[in-house]
């Protein structure tokens, strides 16, 4: 199967009560872990690509590594997606590489200048059979070259969203609703709750219409114990609730971005491999088990919290 777009996906995923899940990939270890992850439970998947990630890793080199996992996958839909696209020229750059979907967020920008590209992307995307997301509102914290100040975040406004998607002709709609970038998403002590009345209220405007949801990190717990027993020093660090997530899912939610925990949980399983194993220096031998790492944390979020175990 070849690289395919979202919009059949999504259409799947809107009727049957599920999200995709879409992760953050910048290396082959990634990359491996999250389609091996998808292959065995049958599930369809998107794989991210941020503007850090280009430029950390090469274009050329993401995308090789991406068709390379669609060979060994043939069973399962793949979108390669372009994350936090913050202009026309990187959505174009990123059509033109083979991708099969792109965000552009101008989520801080003026509402008229957000449709005004948001639109000039759509146009172009839409003639290579490339599917667009964009956003409303805005999250807060911090994530690859994305960074906002918690006073500076704001939920999406309903009020805004038909005339948005109408005006733009995107294929998907980013919202804020309570998420943030990052694994510093919620103080000690609070209880981090979804804005979901939000989420009902763009869904009943939108029927039908597929809503993603950025900043999704669960922050596994698990995961920082280990890193802070193995000389990390990570403390307070706080992510989204899954059953919070999991309702999402069941309502508009298409896509769920997964990001921090990812680097989590490949960082804590490296860091207790040196600890172990102090006097070993091939990568070959640490890079495996936080392989295993990504796989296994990718098939909880599969079944557990995306639901869409099955679904290709």
């Amino acid at each position: 199967m070849a690289l395919v777009n979202t919009k059949e996906m999504f259409k799947k995923a809107y009727e049957g009560g599920y999200a995709i899940g879409a992760f953050n990939v910048n290396n082959m270890e990634i990359i491996q872990g999250i389609t091996e992850a998808a292959g065995e439970l049958k599930a369809p998947v998107i794989l991210q690509v941020s503007k850090g990630a280009r430029a950390y890793a090469n274009p050329t080199y993401l995308v090789k590594l991406v068709e390379a996992a669609v060979a060994e996958n043939p069973d399962i839909p793949i979108v390669l997606h372009l994350d936090h696209g913050p202009s026309f020229e990187m959505c174009k750059a990123c059509v033109d590489d083979g991708f099969t979907s792109v965000m552009f967020d101008g989520s801080s920008k003026p509402y008229e200048e957000n449709v005004a590209e948001a639109s000039k992307v759509v146009e172009y995307a839409h003639k290579y059979n490339v599917t667009v997301e964009a956003e409303l509102g805005t999250l807060g914290g911090v994530e690859d070259e994305v960074s906002v100040e918690a006073d500076k975040a704001m939920y999406t406004d309903p009020d805004q969203v038909q005339d948005f998607v109408k005006r733009t002709g995107v294929d998907s709609l980013a919202i804020a609703i309570g998420t943030s970038h990052g694994a510093y998403k919620f103080k000690p002590g609070q209880d981090p709750k979804l804005r979901l009345d939000i989420l009902q209220e763009v869904a009943d405007r939108l029927p039908g219409f597929p809503i993603v949801l950025h900043g999704a990190s669960s922050v596994p717990q698990e995961f920082v114990k280990i890193i802070n027993e193995n000389g990390g020093n990570m403390p307070n660090a706080i992510g989204i609730p899954e059953s919070e997530l999991r309702k999402a899912a069941k309502m508009a939610v298409c896509k769920i971005n997964v990001d921090s925990d990812i680097r989590l949980a490949m960082t804590a399983n490296i860091r207790k491999y040196f600890h172990d194993h102090p006097d070993h220096f091939d990568p070959r031998q640490y890079l495996a088990p936080a392989r295993q790492a990504v796989k296994e944390m990718v098939a909880h979020k599969i079944v557990d919290v995306m639901g869409c175990n099955g679904k290709a």
